[in-house]
């Protein structure tokens, strides 16, 4: 099976959706492919920035963002010496909407999907994994996939990477990566909840470790960050 597209788009998460949207709502004919049956996903991040959220807006979702579960992040504290120290006030930003909204990203990219959808030159293609690149004349020229109908090959002008960190498309355009040393490990964990919770970025912090805790319905999600090369000691210990 062979077809053609305008753009390739390979990955659906946040940058392939608002991408496909974007050049949908231009007139672009768009073809994204996401490997994925759905969006359910844990972890993937929560976080809606201000600009995002100026965005939404600006294309006309705001009041379907807005029915989405969500909580609002004005300003970040933290208890230091006795005293509560504010060391992020997003009121003090120029933006329409000056908070970070904290919702599922399962439910913001089924929304931007949908909405995608409606447009008559987007095709949303799940269950559809991107296996190769197509070349010609010294360029990318689409795409080789893996479907629910077995393989195909999807012609396009412009293909697209938006796969991830594990990004097969860049990996097939021989793009390297450059990794930069971090110094602590994170666990993301899930920790059940009754009643409401408030978002903290930090709200547990003791020296060399520090606990990030994201309400949901029904559970937190938490963070867990410790000095590197703590995760085998913690596992060891049977935690």
């Amino acid at each position: 099976m062979a077809d053609e597209t305008t753009c390739a788009i390979v990955g659906g998460g946040p940058a392939g959706m608002v991408l496909g949207l974007l050049l949908a709502r231009a007139g672009v004919q768009v073809t994204l492919l996401e490997k994925h049956g759905d969006f359910l996903r844990d972890f993937r991040g929560d976080t809606v920035h201000p600009t995002t959220l100026r965005l939404l807006d600006e294309l006309g979702l705001w009041e379907r963002f807005t029915s989405l579960p969500h909580s609002e992040v004005h300003r970040a504290s933290f208890e230091s010496n006795g005293r509560l120290v504010t060391y992020v006030d997003f009121s003090r930003l120029r933006q329409p909407h000056p908070f970070v909204a904290m919702v599922p990203q399962w439910d913001l990219l089924n929304l931007l999907a949908e909405v995608a959808q409606g447009e008559p030159t987007f095709t949303l293609r799940m269950k559809t994994e991107a296996t190769g690149f197509l070349h010609g004349g010294g360029r990318v020229a689409g795409v080789r996939y893996q479907g629910p109908d077995g393989p195909g090959e999807l012609r396009a002008e412009l293909t697209v990477a938006c796969d991830g960190r594990w990004s097969i498309a860049r990996r097939e355009a021989g793009l390297k990566t450059r990794e930069y040393p971090v110094g602590f490990d994170v666990w993301w964990f899930q920790l059940p909840r009754d009643g409401d919770a408030e978002f903290s970025f930090l709200p547990r912090t003791a020296p060399g470790k520090a606990l990030g805790v994201i309400p949901r319905e029904g559970y937190d999600q938490i963070a867990y960050i410790g000095p590197k090369g703590t995760d085998p000691e913690l596992r060891a210990k049977g935690i």
